[in-house]
This record gives C-alpha cells, structure tokens and sequence, in this order.
C-alpha cells in the first residue's frame, strides 16, 4: 500500500492505496464521487475525463499515485465555489441551454474538456472546440449540440471579460 494525498475539488484527500489503482476508482470509491464515470477503461471514451492541474485527461489511464499531491477536479468540482454552492459553470449552463446531452453519461467529460479548452483558448474556433472534445465519444448526438454549447459558453464568457480557470468559469449569475 502507498499513501497519497490528492486535492479533489478544493478538499485533500488521503488515502492508503494499491498501486494499481486508478485516479478513476480513487475519485469514485475513495473520495466517493460518482460523477466520473467508467466507461471503456481504456481511455477511449472520455467518459472519465478529469481535469488534473487544469489539464483534461483520461482519469481511467492515470494512478492515483501519479496523482500524488496534485488538484484534481471533477465535475462535482465544476460550478459555484467548486460545485458547493449548486450553480452551474457558466459550462454546464450553456449545455442545458443549447440540449448538448441526452442521456448524460458523457456530459461530465464533455463538460471538463470544454472548461480545460476555454480557460486556454478563450475564442475557440468551431475546430477548436471539436479537437478538443475528439477523445470523447457521445452515441446519442451527432456532436453538433455539444460544439454549440461550448460556442455559446466561449461567448458568454468572451461577452463578460472574464478570464477563467478550470473549474473556477462559475460563481457568475446568468441572465
């Protein structure tokens, strides 16, 4: 067993773990959040996409151990005060706005690389947008909504001049 230390959300996380374990199964059975989801296990899908120090990547590919004293955030992390507060990322928002989830199973690691892609590139091209939500796979829409949503999220913010962090595009009342 190897200890780790992890910041999930904004709350450090310690723990005794094999060292086969994954950051996946770390967030979802350790620190008992069950918004990442397990989909392919084999880092095809996206479905388990975590942002670790503002980075989307594959929590399925990744050790909790390589994860050792690093912020991880996960979509219960996104949103008002890291996702304590309940109000939606200006992200989740414009996904609810412009119907770019049906059945949501994708939307937690569609909605953290669209907030990894914003808070490096604040006026994405349609390209842009779709490069970066390639590694994740949706077999309900055919994507356009999802790009939508991530357009209209880029302008909001574009539109509020507000520079974002991942997981930190929240806090801001829309309307």
């Amino acid at each position: 067993m190897i200890q780790v230390s992890i910041e999930v959300n904004g709350k450090t996380v310690t723990a005794e773990v094999e060292p086969r374990l994954t950051l996946l199964d770390f967030i979802r059975d350790v620190a008992g959040l069950k918004g990442t989801h397990s989909g392919c296990e084999h880092g095809v899908c996206g479905a388990c996409t975590v942002l670790v120090e503002g980075n989307a990547i594959r929590s399925c590919l990744v050790l909790a151990v390589q994860a050792d004293e690093q912020e991880v955030i996960s979509i219960e992390g996104v949103g008002g005060d890291l996702g304590r507060s309940g109000e939606l990322s200006i992200v989740q928002d414009a996904f609810c706005e412009a119907h770019g989830l049906q059945c949501g199973y994708c939307t937690p690691g569609m909605v953290l690389a669209a907030e990894a892609l914003l808070a490096d590139t604040p006026n994405p091209t349609e390209g842009d947008v779709r490069e970066a939500i390639s590694g994740n796979i949706c077999r309900c829409t055919g994507y356009v909504q999802i790009v939508e949503a991530v357009m209209l999220a880029a302008d909001r913010l574009a539109n509020r001049n507000y520079k974002s962090k991942p997981g930190q595009l929240s806090g801001q009342t829309l309307g």
